[in-house]
């Protein structure tokens, strides 16, 4: 009975698998303002009502495909924190902010997707917000080594009391247990916002006609966010 559950349970992922990618080339060609069951099911060659049974509403399968996407790009970030080792806080920062810029560039629809303008008539449910975070959090990771290792400058002179009532209660929560100073975690979040805004902005065109050695232009974005959070070469 077991074995037979377990089959049911591979082929229903296999049809999700394969109803998310075809739902991912319809984004490509209409964005996700257009994004529909009914033509995603006709590419399929399925009939609409068998689709409902594994996503029962557009919204359902754009959060996940927004999941995907999300878990997609925090994957590259920690994967590029791991195969930094014992690198410099310094360099594993620029590290993970280029692997962040590698998987959009690689990825563009899926990006705008998380990153683009809001999906008309969408809100994105609670579902989301740690597949979100995961980028974030490896940020905070390199910040948290190099204050643990007394090498994290910060410039703040707001006090950290300031900075903490900055924070929401959920991001205080997700912060327990961590070794880092309420100050680090508000200049990480600018830092990470200025991130993805230099990622958006070549991503999405507006650097189009505008900056041409966008690379090179990206690393220096990247180091310049480095000192703001205070890392520095010697860190």
């Amino acid at each position: 009975m077991d074995v037979i559950q377990g089959a049911k349970e591979r082929a229903r992922a296999e049809v999700a698998q394969a109803i998310k990618e075809q739902a991912r080339e319809h984004l490509a060609t209409e964005g996700p303002g257009r994004l529909s069951l009914r033509a995603v099911a006709r590419e399929l060659g399925m009939v609409s009502s068998a689709l409902y049974r594994y996503f029962p509403s557009r919204d359902d399968l754009l959060t996940a495909l927004i999941v995907d996407a999300y878990d997609a790009i925090g994957r590259a970030a920690e994967s590029a924190y791991g195969e930094a080792g014992d690198a410099p806080a310094w360099e594993t920062w620029q590290t993970v902010c280029a692997a962040v810029r590698a998987w959009a560039l690689a990825h563009p629809h899926e990006y705008a997707l998380i990153y683009g303008s809001p999906v008309p008539g969408y809100d994105a449910p609670q579902d989301t917000v740690a597949p979100a975070s995961r980028v974030a959090l490896v940020l905070l990771n390199v910040l948290e080594t190099a204050h643990r290792a007394g090498t994290l400058t910060l410039t703040e002179t707001g006090g950290e009391a300031d900075a903490a009532a900055v924070l929401s209660p959920d991001v205080h929560g997700l912060l327990a247990g961590r070794d880092l100073p309420a100050s680090a975690v508000t200049a990480a979040a600018a830092a990470w916002a200025q991130l993805f805004g230099l990622v958006s902005f070549e991503v999405l065109g507006q650097f189009n006609r505008v900056i041409e050695d966008r690379e090179a232009l990206f690393a220096q974005g990247a180091r310049a966010l480095a000192r703001q959070v205070g890392l520095s070469p010697q860190t």
